[in-house]
């Protein structure tokens, strides 16, 4: 146990030197409500002074506004758009007046646009583009920017390079402004959210906050009164420099080599599928590389052999959560997957000698259902912790008695949580960094056997992603199997035409709740 204490004074020592120990570090928790239209989406098109910018102080612009604004307008030419049930996202342009979809693009003299499929029946409602004042020289950034595009791990074609030429020739005016805002529009959604379309992102429940942080209208207000398309977009991408390696690495990766840009390329999306700060503190796990990290202000201070969701109803969904709370020594209240269906209650109850050499505990409410608890003890199916991560998943990162599965090279053994290499040794940190507790403290709760809940008064997020080929925990770019097989879709949608972007946020899939850490 005094190594315990010594490995928390050294955590603490490390944090304390990025001065994170005096300033609270609260996470970004994804707000996933959904809330109707505000009213100001019925003001007809005016002009704007120039807008705060709405991105990181740091990396804002450095240009001077301009001294004549150009007109600049906040909605769509249309009527104003019709509130959308509450599964509409807050600050997001919703659907048409009539709540339909809008209709895809249509040919015009000045080009023809790509077939864009629309959604399915059953899904959300289109985003609107709004439509702002272009002049010729920020529409011919525009084109500039689009054309330099591909090295974003986009597709020029997508936003339509031959079309906008075409508008430009013919100078300002709607034909233009309607074009250059919809695709301007469409470039945006793609480098803050992702190409891929949210029918694509198998098991994804990890709602981007970036559309309500950064929303469209507001970027591009941003860019035109600035003048600075270039820079604006340039903004838009993650801050993380495990993307900046992507992008370097598919760049520099031969046109020639077809399979493995296309693999960069759907990694370096699934990036922009998360927020585009992840924070100074987080913990994410990469389920295909099974190793979970302890990040503080982008260096890797920590790392954990991981043991994720077997293939399969049984596989760990893709999350972004919050960690409220440390359990040391926790119990397991049993499913009744298997207190019932595999007999685990009447056994408990007829065989009291094993049942306490096992710890379980059960009791049979008048109804007759049983409920049967493990008690703490090193044989606990949750090991000697717990992080506590509230989500509908009942995903969690936890401690295992089985310990030889860290040992394999293909660890998918679990029913959908985590299980945790030196677990404690991660509770105790996380105890240390998020309740001000001492390395005296942590350590004497974790070898009490008593079960203790040690609530965060810093709030940390954590990731749990799906990384195909990434930086590994050595710092060395690699591809990991894809053992879910969930890059088809990625790869089959960049192969096909970009569709527009709906209200959807999250995949539409079953929520599949095991809380079986067996």
């Amino acid at each position: 146990m005094a190594s315990l204490m010594r490995f928390g004074c050294s955590v603490l020592a490390v944090v304390a030197a990025t001065g994170l120990v005096a300033q609270p570090v609260v996470a970004q928790k994804t707000d996933t409500t959904k809330t109707d239209t505000s009213a100001s989406a019925a003001k007809a098109k005016k002009t704007l002074s120039t807008p705060t910018s709405i991105l990181p102080a740091a990396q804002a612009t450095s240009q001077p506004a301009a001294t004549t604004q150009p007109k600049v307008t906040t909605q769509p030419k249309v009527t104003a758009p019709k509130a959308t049930p509450s599964s509409t996202p807050t600050s997001v342009p919703t659907s048409t007046p009539t709540g339909t979809p809008a209709k895809t693009p249509t040919a015009t003299s000045s080009g023809t646009p790509p077939v864009i499929p629309l959604p399915a029946a059953g899904h959300d409602a289109l985003l609107a583009e709004p439509v702002m004042s272009w002049s010729l020289a920020d529409a011919k950034a525009l084109l500039q920017t689009i054309g330099y595009i591909g090295k974003e791990g986009l597709i020029p074609a997508d936003y339509q390079p031959a079309a906008l030429k075409a508008a430009i020739a013919k100078g300002e005016g709607d034909e233009l402004d309607t074009l250059a805002s919809r695709v301007f529009g469409w470039l945006i959604e793609d480098l803050r959210d992702g190409r891929t379309p949210m029918t694509a992102r198998v098991q994804w429940f990890a709602v981007d906050p970036d559309q309500d942080v950064m929303p469209t209208a507001q970027i591009m207000a941003q860019a035109l009164s600035d003048h600075d398309v270039a820079g604006v977009v340039d903004k838009l991408a993650p801050t993380n420099p495990d993307y900046a390696a992507l992008k370097a690495a598919y760049n520099a990766t031969p046109v020639t080599d077809k399979a493995k840009r296309a693999l960069i390329q759907a990694n370096m999306d699934r990036w922009r599928w998360l927020a585009r700060d992840l924070g100074d503190v987080y913990l994410m796990t990469n389920v295909p590389e099974f190793q979970l990290r302890l990040v503080v202000k982008n260096r890797i201070i920590r790392s954990y052999k991981t043991v994720v969701g077997k293939p399969g109803r049984t596989a760990t969904p893709q999350l972004a959560e919050t960690v409220t709370a440390v359990v040391f020594n926790p119990t397991w209240t049993v499913p009744q997957s298997i207190v019932k269906g595999e007999g685990l209650g009447a056994k408990v109850l007829n065989n009291p000698g094993w049942a306490k050499s096992a710890g379980y505990k059960a009791t049979k409410s008048a109804d007759g259902v049983i409920t049967v608890v493990q008690q703490p003890g090193p044989s606990n199916s949750l090991g000697l912790m717990k992080i506590d991560m509230p989500n509908p998943h009942a995903i969690y990162l936890h401690d295992t008695p089985s310990k030889q599965y860290f040992n394999a090279d293909v660890r998918a053994f679990s029913h959908g949580c985590i299980r945790t290499e030196r677990a404690v040794e991660l509770g105790m940190t996380m105890a240390i960094l998020g309740a001000q507790k001492t390395a005296t403290e942590a350590a004497d709760i974790s070898r009490s056997g008593q079960y203790t809940k040690v609530e965060m008064t810093r709030t940390f997020p954590v990731y749990i992603a799906y990384f195909t080929f990434a930086r590994s925990i050595d710092g060395q770019l690699m591809a990991f199997n894809d053992i879910y097989g969930r890059d088809k879709p990625v790869l089959d949608a960049f192969a096909a035409p970009r569709q527009l972007k709906t209200t959807q946020r999250a995949s539409e899939e079953e929520v599949i709740k095991l809380d079986n850490p067996l």
